[in-house]
């Protein structure tokens, strides 16, 4: 069978929706029970480490959401967003005009001119321009504006039978304040929708990120706390870790089949997530083929595929660190508890078993902070530090035993 016949299916790469969405039933059942609100409580923090498909699993609410009846808006959000109050206001408004375009709010007769029609009915949409005009003529500041704009929208919106809008925004963990500009982006995020929801607007807040973010949402505000739903993405259980191996290629016409060692060997090496099954899965897929085109006998060539994780997935990550932080890393490989959270006394524990000069507990907060920013490492709000790549602490002393 030539190889043209049935591509290789698995697709290894940022927000790619992979050929089969395996597990993530109670996530998806959760989304469903927040769409159901009639009055906004909760909105969605959806996070996890980078690789376990939180922007795919994002692509699949959408259409649920509308299929609701829910308008979606939303984008990636960059750094350059929430550079100013200003900026995040523009963002939700150019946003949400993307939807409310084509929605009239008002008509009106218009005379003609020469040759033109005695009367001309011109109709006004609930446009980029219009709302612009409106968030520029209100009075007041920048989260006065921002909430005369949305209250108005939803006034139009009403009559129209939408349930509400959904403002969805990944890499929302680029969104920050900046008290040194006296610019507060998030906070002014925050405080307006908090408002309009008092006011029982339905637009409903889902913001994806990486850990950090929930963290730096309660920072900003308080109430963030009560006011979003955390859900927080794990890796696959074996079962469906296995569904996301073995279902795409149980197509009658797939050259490749996997018997239950090698799928077990893929499962371990994977570490149940999503992105090395599509990474580990793409690769043995195509040397399976080379092996069936010259007639050997196939087998997970798990060490070579291993080699090439490291060069393309944490090569790049491991060479942000100084030759002093990767010590400290080493270190926090050789925990029992690496891949969970570690404590800053467990790292200096651990360093004086392991290392001729250890690192002091002070020395340590410094080092985790600067590892923080570096997005190898992260805080959690129980001040606790865990790894802020999957894997990580076994590519960490792959590279120690080498």
């Amino acid at each position: 069978m030539a190889k043209t016949e049935f591509a290789n299916p698995f697709r290894p790469g940022a927000g790619h929706m992979p050929p089969y969405l395996a597990g993530r039933r109670k996530e998806t059942v959760e989304f469903l029970r927040l769409l159901k609100q009639d009055i906004i409580l909760e909105n969605l923090v959806l996070t996890g480490l980078r690789g376990t498909g939180k922007t795919v699993l994002l692509d699949t609410f959408k259409p649920l959401a509308i299929q609701a009846g829910w308008l979606w808006v939303g984008t990636d959000l960059s750094e350059s967003t929430s550079i100013s109050e200003e900026r995040i206001a523009l963002r939700l408004i150019t946003d949400l005009a993307v939807v409310t375009s084509s929605i009239v709010v008002q008509t009106k007769e218009v005379s003609g001119i020469g040759f033109q029609p005695a009367k001309t009915q011109v109709s006004q949409t609930l446009n980029f321009d219009l709302m612009l005009n409106l968030y520029r003529e209100t009075p007041g500041l920048v989260p006065d504006k921002l909430k005369a704009v949305l209250e108005f929208v939803w006034s139009s919106l009403q009559r129209h039978g939408a349930r509400g809008v959904i403002f969805a925004y990944d890499e929302a963990q680029n969104l920050s304040d900046h008290a040194a500009d006296k610019e507060y982006p998030l906070s002014l995020m925050l405080d307006v929708f908090q408002s309009i929801q008092r006011k029982r607007v339905p637009f409903m807040l889902v913001l994806v990120g990486l850990p950090t973010l929930f963290p730096k949402l309660v920072e900003a505000r308080t109430f963030a706390e009560r006011m979003f739903r955390v859900v927080f993405l794990t890796r696959l259980n074996a079962e469906d870790s296995r569904d996301a191996i073995c279902k795409p290629i149980q197509d009658a016409r797939c050259p490749v089949k996997l018997n239950g060692r090698s799928t077990n060997v893929i499962i371990k090496e994977s570490g149940g997530y999503p992105y090395f099954i599509q990474f580990i899965c793409r690769e043995v897929y195509d040397v399976f083929l080379q092996k069936l085109d010259v007639g050997e006998k196939a087998s997970v060539p798990i060490d070579d595929i291993t080699r090439k994780l490291d060069s393309d997935f944490f090569a790049g990550r491991w060479a942000r660190a100084t030759d002093r932080q990767r010590q400290l890393l080493i270190v926090v490989a050789h925990l029992e508890n690496c891949e969970s959270e570690f404590t800053v006394q467990e790292v200096v524990e651990t360093s004086r078993k392991i290392l001729e000069k250890p690192f002091g507990a002070s020395h340590v907060s410094q080092m985790l902070a600067a590892l923080s920013e570096a997005g190898l490492v992260y805080k959690n709000r129980h001040g606790r530090y865990s790894f802020a790549v999957p894997l990580l602490g076994r590519f960490i002393l792959r590279q120690h035993q080498s």
